[in-house]
């Protein structure tokens, strides 16, 4: 397919090093927030409807070119190869959010309790919900790439994804912070979706087309996609910094509860990768398209998580900080499942084997 080569991009500077530059971002934060508060204050007053006007700004930042990537028309394409889509569709939908809150509710309300309050252990968990009902839309090509993935395939998985997204994402995560006893209003969760979900989708889908149709796909994909990737760098770090000038207080009340937060993240990260490797590896898929199915449920969609956080419960909430914590190991871990999944690309079988995947 014609989007092979634009997928076909591995770790970028920023992206290889993004665990560093959140730390630092976390330094940053919490700094301006100890040492002039007036700066979340301010930015604290600029609200409609209790989302952060800033922080919108810079959350369609971040979002719009991973969703001017998607090409939607690849879609008609899926039923060639159904298998991949399948497992990628179970594992995202139906097993992964709610393993995301059974760990978080496991290790939030009983293992961690002696060290976590009751309401922040609340909040953990609805923030570990918001992370695990967002299944991986942007980074999941570089893991695609780097595991020699289909990209083409890969391409269809993602943007079937997309598109469930806008329907399931609200229901999901309104079902599951409703058995976390959070009781958010419906309005709030599909106006969050609204904002984060559908009109940045169909700003990049229209962009895609009108671009494209003037200046060919191949402007667009190397000069434009990489020009609007700087604006996902530039949304990402100013948001974290934002973030964590509101959460400085609870970090250094608590610095122990990064470590905490991180160990369900971790756990559900392997326990889903497994799931969708392991059922590739069953049902003969050639490793071209497993490999990309098991990582797009494993990592997560973590700027839509943050965005739908702080919409929801506020910059200054625990949930906002478990999101942010995703950011923090997503990257190093889903680097170690690549190698995992490199190493075992025997399991597999080659392309001139098995004719259907």
């Amino acid at each position: 397919m014609g989007n092979e080569q634009a997928q076909g991009q591995g770790l970028s500077f920023f992206e290889r090093y993004l665990t560093i530059w959140v730390a630092v971002c976390i330094i940053v934060g919490i700094a301006i927030g100890q040492l002039m508060p007036a700066v979340p204050n301010t930015l604290d007053e600029w609200k409609i409807s209790e989302i952060s006007i800033p922080v919108a700004i810079l959350i369609w930042l971040m979002i719009f070119p991973m969703m001017a990537k998607i090409d939607f028309s690849s879609i008609v394409n899926a039923g060639k190869k159904p298998k991949g889509l399948v497992i990628t569709l179970v594992v995202n939908w139906l097993i992964k959010p709610f393993t995301m809150f059974f760990f978080a509710w496991l290790f939030f309300r009983f293992i961690f309790s002696p060290f976590i309050p009751e309401t922040l252990a609340t909040e953990y968990i609805a923030g570990a919900v918001l992370l695990g009902a967002a299944p991986c839309t942007a980074m999941v090509f570089v893991w695609s790439y780097l595991t020699k993935g289909d990209a083409g395939y890969t391409l269809i998985q993602v943007s079937v994804n997309d598109l469930i997204l806008i329907f399931a994402y609200g229901p999901i995560v309104a079902l599951l912070l409703r058995v976390n006893n959070v009781i958010v209003p419906l309005d709030t969760v599909f106006l969050s979706v609204l904002l984060f979900i559908v009109i940045p989708l169909a700003a990049g889908y229209i962009s895609r087309v009108i671009l494209v149709k003037r200046k060919g796909m191949d402007w667009f994909q190397n000069v434009f996609l990489k020009k609007a990737g700087n604006f996902t760098i530039i949304g990402l770090l100013l948001t974290l910094v934002i973030l964590f000038s509101f959460q400085g207080d609870v970090i250094l009340n608590n610095p122990f509860h990064i470590g905490l937060i991180a160990v369900p993240l971790i756990i559900q990260t392997l326990f889903i990768f497994v799931i969708a490797y392991l059922w590739a590896k069953w049902w003969r898929i050639k490793h071209s398209i497993a490999a990309p199915a098991a990582m797009i449920g494993t990592s997560n969609f973590f700027e839509l998580a943050v965005a739908v956080a702080i919409a929801l419960f506020g910059l200054n909430s625990g949930a906002a900080l478990v999101t942010v914590v995703g950011v923090l190991v997503e990257v190093p871990l889903m680097l170690y499942l690549v190698k995992i999944a490199n190493k075992t690309k025997h399991w597999f079988p080659e392309s001139s084997v098995v004719k259907h995947g």
